[in-house]
């Protein structure tokens, strides 16, 4: 499958017109919550230039597994970008980074509060080269604050955010996620803010600034724990895997070895699982009607539902639920999702072409649009592959963009 044919919708010799194939979007942001916003928009047809320091490009290029020296983590989160070699804080740098900006509407920056101001390239004066900019500062704690300056991380976030105190067993030690859960949440947030700016703009004619803390994201998806808190004086403790909402809520092992997670949200639901186990007398008991009043019974509950499972392969158990029509999954590892046939029908894992390792597989655009779709259009370039090609298109003239490419073109 050639990679201009990726997408949720199938391969099409003449994909229709990206949503967003009239933004362009300047990625002088590193790793990753920054970075995967940028992905996001160029999944739906943005133009992403990646702006990269010339000596160390992004780091994320050598972050985590590779193939012949290449960085797999790249070939997804360079996707659908551009790559520019350009040092900002050089004078020529800047000023070609002007010239960009007076043809851009988006730039996406994760550098430490002040450090664009200390290059000259702060947002008075990027406004003033292009009003209708929108700037996007993707920082660990926002642009002021006694935390502000602090270098800021995902892992801080999830340890800040409440996230790591109500993750693991009882009794444990606080847990932290073993992938990007914090940039992730915050790129999805990130990309929802500058659609949002670029939304307010078809009103006002102009951009604006777009503070968002890495911190903030996530613990908004923790839930209401803040309100609760406030109202009630309850601190939500470490339950494993286990709800404080409702029960049976946990991970169950199979008779093969295997796992399986089933979840009781819905009152409905609850019952049809104690029915499929055996034990319909329990949904007589006046505490079940309530999923709270539930959890507090959640060893008796997890007995009940825990032996059933226990008795029987994998297969059976999904098969048995699916009938009962009560929610259950298998847990997955990576196997699993690539060969699971829901994924497959809806190609939530594709195949890519890249020039540098052939066919290689990847997470699809994340949503299906019916009229616009999204698509993968290429994959992580090599650094700098782009760099005076974009930079003639902004302008630059040729003898600094020999200067600055080093005569390279």
């Amino acid at each position: 499958m050639d990679s201009s044919d990726t997408g949720h919708t199938g391969p099409t010799t003449s994909p229709a017109p990206g949503a967003l194939n009239d933004l362009v979007v300047l990625d002088i942001a590193t790793l990753f919550a920054g970075p995967m916003a940028a992905t996001m928009l160029g999944d739906f047809g943005a133009e992403v230039v990646k702006i990269e320091h010339p000596d160390r490009g992004d780091p994320v290029r050598t972050h985590g597994a590779s193939k012949n020296g290449i960085g797999l983590w790249w070939k997804m989160l360079g996707r659908n970008k551009k790559s520019v070699d350009l040092y900002l804080g050089s004078e020529e740098g800047r000023e070609a980074f002007k010239k960009m900006v007076a043809g851009a509407d988006v730039v996406i920056e994760n550098f430490r509060p002040g450090t664009l101001e200390r290059w000259g390239l702060g947002y008075d004066v990027l406004s003033e080269i292009n009003p209708r900019l929108i700037l996007a500062r993707v920082t660990g704690f926002g642009q002021f604050g006694p935390h502000a300056k602090r270098p800021g991380f995902g892992t801080l976030a999830e340890a800040m955010s409440g996230f790591a105190a109500i993750t693991g067993e009882p009794g444990g030690p606080p847990t932290l996620p073993p992938f990007g859960l914090a940039d992730g949440i915050a790129a999805l947030t990130t990309a929802y803010a500058v659609m949002t700016a670029v939304h307010a703009r078809t009103h006002t004619g102009r951009g604006q600034v777009i503070d968002l803390a890495i911190t903030e994201p996530i613990l908004t998806v923790l839930g209401p724990q803040p309100t609760v808190y406030d109202q009630l004086g309850i601190v939500q403790e470490r339950l494993g895997n286990r709800s404080s909402n409702n029960a049976p809520r946990n991970t169950y092992r199979t008779a093969d070895g295997s796992w399986v997670a089933i979840s009781t949200s819905a009152q409905s639901i609850a019952e049809r699982v104690m029915r499929l186990v055996g034990r319909p007398d329990l949904i007589d008991e006046p505490w079940f009607a309530s999923g709270a009043e539930r959890a507090e019974h959640a060893d008796e509950l997890d007995e009940a539902v825990g032996g059933w499972i226990a008795q029987r392969d994998r297969d059976e158990v999904v098969a048995a639920f699916e009938e009962a029509q009560a929610a259950v999954a298998p847990i997955y590892d990576v196997r699993d999702v690539l060969q699971d046939p829901q994924f497959q029908a809806l190609d939530t894992i594709t195949t890519v072409e890249d020039p540098e390792l052939g066919p290689l597989k990847m997470q699809n655009v994340l949503f299906r649009l019916s009229e616009t779709p999204g698509r993968i259009r290429s994959t992580g370039p090599a650094q700098g592959a782009d760099t005076a090609e974009v930079l003639a298109r902004f302008g630059v003239d040729s003898e600094t963009i020999a200067r600055l490419t080093g005569g390279r073109s």
